[in-house]
């Protein structure tokens, strides 16, 4: 080859090479590594900055690199050792701060390159965030930190924490702001928070001036707002008045304020209740599904990632659990629906969420997405060919399982999702799952790579990085075509992934690897943990240009494309483009396509509520004072459509469902005064009706087994699946929101929600037909028990009830047991015991036919633990069971004497049988079990049998509100009635629980002011019970209107028929009484008695009475031109609502009408409430009088809150004071009862059962007293608290064996005793030591003074050793006091704790 030949070869050669060695190392990322001796507390991106923050807490330095990770420095301006906590300032990305665990602090305003000092005179407190900013850009500087200052007091400190503020970013010594706080935050510190509140309203959580006495009772605790640095301060009522006290937490989540109150109210259990406020003004107290499941509980709840349209709190529902349920709230943040999630960023409404799949067992995760704010939820559709069996979908570990920092699932790049998880029924763990990724926000995945790993986006998606997060590595992986293909870079290190992460926004192509190299890497003189900064800029690509690019439509479904009236797409880079972005820093835009109007655009408008996924009105519509003026027939006005458009939608077009409408000026709410009535006829006639309680919804059914509902009080009605045949309805009986509609197939139909929405579901048989309740409940509101028929179908051979259980309110069902009567949870309200026992009546002979079974086939008692897994059987032969409070009663037949034992039991295991007085045993004889509320049973035997086939009622009711009052009709000639079967019935009343009954005093005169012509001794009020009424529901008195009570009856010496009746109240419980009518009437009391219904009950009328004055005037209200026989009145059963429902029919045609009365617009004045001074407003502070001097009930005065009689006002939802006990009374013979085998002679004295004997004295001394004491003939009512005065149940007192029994005079022997042993050993030296004749004593001398010195040493020296013990118990109890002592925080506690080399080994990351 000739030489320029070989030179012209040698040069291209040459450059082929540089060139290809060229290209292959541009085409790899640059990577820089950095040793650390600890791992980060906390990393931290400054917003759209180069600048990052490493916290190593442990060794208290903070380096700062101003390059993304490549190069690093120790911040020098901060000492190193002094760095406790780095917070960064949300509003203002060039500030950050550096708090230490002194009393100088630093801070940046440069990101991080210098470090100036600033002083807060008292040290920081140890809390998670002691910074609170104002979001105003202009007002960046305005800052409050808290901070904690102590006293010293004798055992100890007393520390407190104290908030201070700046208005110039601490460049001047910061101002108190407010002492004895827990929180102090700007209102102004979201930027989604927008209100027009005051620009410096500050809310504090502190505790009022009246409980500093040392440790803070929790109902001190208050939430105070002040606008001017708290130079003055409002007590925020949160609209609850006085009550808004026991303020655990504030937080400002969102476009939220919420708080967290401790209920203490009597009962709750330290339950948490949340207020929320949108606005600052009107807080509205959040309401939960399932009430008596998801109970808040104090450090149980977490307010959670929310979107701007609803907020999300996460409830720990089980004590021994880390998941909780996540609720998520409508667009003001009161009403809640469920699960638990995490949004994904940059798409509004997309929401990935975890849900515990089982009831019992080890925790079952199943993931689920939404892409409509949570109203909807649908499992992840898993990638294409990797599901074998059904049901099968993908399943992400979330936020419950962190393994990275920031988002678990999503970045900002748009559309991008990436999690590890895995294909199945359920979440496997964390080491068996791969790594999965959806480039359509969850639409639909691929996987990307087998195991678990680490991940990150960069470069708005042009660049994804993973890395191993489950063994150690010395390499990461890179794709630059959203996971098409994958790329490996060695980064020439073994080390074990602890973090990936890049800039906040996902637009940098440089990314920040933290890890902890393995031993054989470690450099020596250096950290093992590591800080791997990956450039992947050196790829060498070009920057995109606009063909390179393409629009992506967020949520691209068609079920769900819009929400909130737009379809969201942003602009990213096509899959298959090999270039760059380049926007470093510039966050996606986002571009709204507005959508037409759909009816999910809208929500019910004020004063509608929606029924059945309609808007139907709660009521007449009230119009403006323009319009409906000429009086003219048919006139019209424009109302309310029913919905209106949800705030912040933005659908434009389309449906208008929120155009006013033509409407009668008939129907439209009348002038003040007026009352407006419709009536409903129905088809035949009404078997049952109920309101779901506290709430306007009532649903009634019919005799032709259709359901109807009224969701407006009655207002109007709209018939339930008129396809089905329906047999009954339950109400649940723990969860006010939830009814259950049975059919008489298997198909049942249940609400959550007080019937918006009804759902159907599958019973395991058809209900049965043996009289058993078919559907029993729990607290816990998904557990239900279903009775029903199995093999009734087809021949009767095998005909029988079953009864099965389901955890998840129906959608799986198990076996409990065959040929049952009845079946029931044995854990109740009050009957606090095991939740899963279960306790059913079952025959013991179970084969054949149910329905030929007779006596001689025992009904068996048997429990269930574990669900009826491990059954114990309880009794032999019962005759039933019930459960009353916190009793559990078994009706036991012992059939070998033909008799009845009654079986009492607290915990559902241990029984004890009931001692009846002498002469009473409940033999064959029945007995009815008829209340119980102050711990005592109110039992009714039956004597004779002559009617022992027929249902058990007696005319026995206690009054609402009121303990202790009740009410009995007697049989007063029980031996004629035996012979002849005409009773002679008298009523009697008792004040104190049973111990004593009374005739009722009967008023001087009638309603017409003419006197009774009945005036002996014998003449009473006697009353007829509730046995006689056609709903049994319908009470004497209200719970909301305290000591009012109706009845219908009259004034003899016996009770009168029903008809020969008139109607009767009472405003004190029962002690007096007035008649307000003549003849029998039903009544209801509405709006906390400021107005009360009465109807005639003898024929049919066309008109009603009310009082808005408890019976002193009576005014009628004409309803109908054809009279209507009435039979029941309705309204809500907490009595506070003016609307009712008449329930009645037409005596001349078949069906039934129901009449809706609103006596809304009677008066608009609303009730006057003084909270601080009741008494001087609209209500009247009240006490049950019997008319003596001592105003006591149960040995204590109480004192009532309720409307004044003469006020015409609506109560409505006016908060009232609470019941004020004022003092225990001394005990009087009415807070006492006969002792056990004594009956009250004729003289009302308490008398020993003749061939009886007196129960032996109590000597256990048991809680503690001083004495016990021989029984007399009384005993002290067990729900009486009075205190001295005559205890006529106390016999001769004795001393108490052990401490307590010993005199006064004992103990102060047994105290001067070592004193006095003391003073004689010191008299002894003195005199025989030569100390009392001034000898000189030299050292080595012996100065003993005989054998009797040690013995007397001895004795010397006991004193000393009592004193020596006396020391240490002081001290002890010093010292418990100190760490006990709630409030009492020393700086010892967490400031002075000593670091050595070998304290990393204790290795705590904050979790940010």
């Amino acid at each position: 080859m000739a030489p320029w030949h070989r030179t012209a070869a040698f040069i291209w050669s040459t450059l082929a090479f540089l060139l290809y060695f060229g290209y292959t190392s541009a085409a790899d990322p640059e990577h820089a590594i950095k040793y650390f001796d600890n791992a980060p507390t906390r990393l931290f991106f400054f917003d759209d900055a180069t600048s990052v923050i490493y916290h190593d807490a442990i060794f208290g330095d903070i380096h700062v690199s101003q390059d993304e990770g490549k190069t690093w420095n120790r911040a020098e301006d901060i000492p190193p050792g002094e760095a406790a906590m780095f917070i960064e300032h949300p509003f203002n990305n060039r500030v950050a701060f550096v708090l230490t665990n002194g009393y100088t602090h630093y801070r940046t305003d440069d990101r991080g390159k210098s470090w100036r000092t600033f002083q807060v005179p008292e040290l920081v407190a140890y809390v998670q965030k002691p910074l609170s900013f104002h979001s105003d850009p202009k007002k960046w500087e305005y800052t409050l930190i808290q901070a904690t200052t102590c006293d010293d007091i004798p055992w100890g400190e007393h520390c407190r924490d104290v908030t201070y503020y700046t208005t110039d970013g601490f460049a001047s010594s910061p101002q108190l702001l407010l002492d004895d706080v827990s929180r102090c935050q700007f209102a102004h510190s979201s930027k989604d928070f927008k209100h027009d509140a005051h620009e410096d309203l500050i809310y504090c959580v502190a505790f009022d001036s009246s409980a500093m006495t040392g440790s803070h009772n929790i109902a001190s605790s208050r939430l105070y707002s002040s606008t001017d640095f708290f130079a003055t301060k409002q007590n925020e009522d949160l609209g609850i008045g006085k009550n808004a006290k026991g303020v655990v937490a504030f937080a400002i989540v969102s476009k939220f304020a919420v708080v967290a109150l401790k209920d203490l109210a009597p009962g709750s259990e330290g339950d948490m209740l949340l207020y929320i406020t949108v606005n600052t003004k009107e807080w509205a107290k959040a309401q939960f599904p399932h009430a008596s499941q998801a109970r808040l509980r104090e450090n149980a709840y977490t307010i959670v990632e929310s979107t701007v349209h609803s907020l999300a709190v996460d409830v720990v529902l089980h004590d021994v659990t880390t998941v909780g349920t996540l609720f998520v709230s409508n667009s003001n943040g009161t009403y809640f629906g469920y699960v638990d999630y995490e949004t994904i960023y940059g798409v509004e409404g997309v929401g990935i969420a975890n849900v515990i799949a089982n009831a019992q067992g080890p925790k079952q995760l199943r993931s689920v997405i939404t892409f409509n704010d949570g109203s909807s939820w649908n499992p992840l559709v898993a990638p294409s060919g990797t599901c074998s069996s059904e049901p099968c979908s993908l399943h992400l570990h979330s936020v419950t399982d962190m393994h990275n920092y920031g988002p678990v699932f999503s970045s900002p790049a748009p559309g991008f999702v990436m999690g590890v998880g895995s294909v199945g029924k359920m979440l496997a763990p964390y080491e068996e799952s791969n790594t999965y990724m959806s480039t359509d926000a969850g639409l639909t995945w691929s996987m990307v790579h087998e195991g678990a790993y680490q991940y990150e986006f960069g470069d708005s998606g042009s660049v994804i990085v993973i890395v191993d997060d489950e063994n150690p590595t010395d390499s990461i992986m890179y794709s630059t075509d959203m996971g098409q293909k994958w790329n490996t870079y060695n980064v020439g290190i073994r080390f074990r992934a602890r973090g990936l992460t890049t800039v906040s926004d996902s637009t940098s192509q440089k990314f920040l690897l933290l890890g902890q190299v393995t031993r054989e890497f470690q450099p020596p003189g250096q950290g093992r943990n590591v800080a791997i900064y990956l450039d992947f800029a050196t790829l060498g690509r070009p920057q995109c240009g606009p063909n390179d690019k393409e629009s992506w439509y967020a949520r691209a479904n068609s079920k769900s494309e819009c929400i909130m009236g737009a379809k969201q797409w942003y602009t990213r880079r096509k899959a298959d483009a090999d270039c760059y972005m380049g926007e470093k820093f510039h966050d996606p835009e986002v571009h709204d396509d507005k959508c037409p109007c759909e009816e999910h655009d809208y929500e019910c408008d004020y004063n509608y509520v929606r029924s059945d996924g309609k808007c139907v009105p709660s009521g007449p519509e009230r119009i403006p004072n323009t319009q409906c003026t000429l009086g003219t027939p048919g006139e019209k006005y424009m109302g309310s459509s029913g919905y209106r458009k949800i705030p912040g939608n933005k659908c434009e077009g389309g449906s208008r469902m929120d155009e006013p409408m033509s409407k009668d000026c008939d129907g439209a709410e009348p002038v003040e005064g007026a009352i407006v009535h419709q009536i409903h006829p129905f088809p035949s006639d009404i078997v049952q009706s109920e309101y779901f309680k506290g709430s306007k919804t009532v649903l009634v059914r019919l005799s032709d087994f259709t359901i109807w509902q009224s969701s407006n009080e009655g207002y109007t009605w709209e018939q339930k699946f008129p396809e089905e045949r329906f047999l009954a309805f339950y109400m649940h009986t723990h969860t006010n929101e939830r009814a259950y509609l049975i059919t008489d197939s298997k198909r049942f139909y249940y609400t959550t929600d007080t019937g918006r929405y009804w759902h159907s579901s599958e019973a395991p048989s058809p209900p049965n037909t043996f009289g058993a309740q078919v559907m029993r409940f729990q607290p816990r509101s998904d557990y239900l028990i279903w009775v029903g028929n199995m093999d009734c179908q087809t021949g009767f051979e095998n005909c029988r009830a079953q009864a099965q259980y389901t955890s998840n309110n129906g959608r799986n069902w198990q076996l409990v047991e065959d040929y049952v009567v009845n079946c029931d949870w044995a854990r109740d309200e009050d009957l606090r015991i095991d939740s899963s026992q279960i306790i059913c009546e079952s025959y013991a002979n179970k084969q054949g036919s149910q329905l030929f079974f007779g006596k001689e086939n025992a009904l068996q008692l048997v429990s269930g633990m574990d669900y009826y897994a491990t059954k114990t059987k309880l009794f032999d032969h019962v005759v039933g069971f019930t459960k009353f409070s916190e009793f559990l009663i078994v009706a036991e037949y012992l059939p070998t004497r033909g008799t009845l034992n009654l079986q009492v039991s607290l915990d559902g295991r241990t029984f004890a049988s009931g001692s009846f007085p002498p002469g009473m045993h409940p033999d064959s004889h029945a007995y009815t079990v008829l209340e119980s509320s102050t711990k005592s049973i109110f039992l009714h035997m039956t004597m004779n049998e002559l009617h022992q086939h027929l249902p058990a009622f007696v005319d026995f009711e206690k009054f609402v509100g009121l303990d202790g009052i009740a009410m009995v009709n007697v049989v007063a000639n029980p031996a004629e009635a035996a012979l002849t079967g005409r009773k002679t019935l008298q009523t009697r009343i008792t004040h104190n629980d049973g111990g004593t009954w009374k005739p009722l005093l009967p008023p001087s005169v009638d309603s017409l002011g003419l006197k009774y012509p009945c005036t002996s001794v014998g003449c009473s009020l006697h009353v007829h019970g509730y046995t006689e009424r056609f709903d049994a529901r319908a009470t004497y008195s209200s719970p909301s209107v305290v000591g009012v009570v109706m009845a219908v009856g009259n004034v003899g010496e016996s009770l009168a028929t029903y008809t020969e009746s008139d109607t009767f109240l009472s405003r004190d419980g029962g002690f007096t009484w007035e008649e307000v009518h003549k003849d029998a009437h039903l009544w209801e009391f509405g709006d906390s008695g400021s107005v009360i219904v009465i109807v005639n009950d003898e024929e049919p009328t066309d008109h009603v009475l009310f009082t808005t004055d408890e019976g002193l005037t009576w005014r009628e209200f004409k309803f109908t031109t054809e009279k209507i026989r009435v039979r029941d009145i309705m309204t809500v059963p907490e009595d506070t609502s003016r609307k009712f429902v008449l329930l009645g029919r037409y005596p001349t045609s078949s069906g039934s009408v129901i009449v809706h009365l609103d006596f809304s617009s009677l008066t608009h004045k609303k009730c006057v409430v003084n909270v601080e001074n009741p008494g001087n407003d609209d209500f009247e502070l009240w006490s049950p009088s019997e008319e003596r001097d001592s105003l006591c009930l149960f040995g204590r005065q109480t004192l009532y809150h309720r409307r004044r009689r003469d006020v015409n006002c609506v109560v409505g939802d006016t908060p009232k004071a609470l019941d004020n006990i004022i003092w225990n009374c001394t005990c009087t013979p009415e807070d006492f009862e006969c002792e056990f085998n004594h009956v009250r002679n004729g003289e009302g004295e308490c008398v020993l059962v003749p061939g009886t004997s007196p129960r032996p004295p109590d000597d256990s001394c048991r809680n503690g007293e001083d004495y016990w004491y021989d029984r007399t003939a009384y005993r002290k009512v067990l729900y009486s608290t009075c205190e001295g005065g005559d205890r006529i149940d106390r016999g001769t007192a004795h001393l108490c064996p052990g401490i307590n029994g010993h005199s006064a005079i004992f103990w102060m022997m047994v105290i001067l005793f070592p004193f006095a042993i003391t003073a004689l050993v010191a008299w002894w030296w003195y005199t025989k030591s030569g100390m009392a004749r001034g000898t000189i004593r030299l050292p080595g001398g012996d100065y003993s003074h005989g054998s009797g010195s040690g013995v007397m040493a001895t004795l010397a020296s006991v004193p000393w050793f009592l004193l020596g013990l006396s020391g240490i118990a002081f001290e002890y109890i010093a010292s418990s006091l100190e760490s006990l002592s709630m409030g009492y925080r020393t700086r010892r506690g967490y400031r002075d704790v000593p670091v050595d080399e070998d304290a990393q080994v204790l290795h705590f990351e904050d979790e940010e």
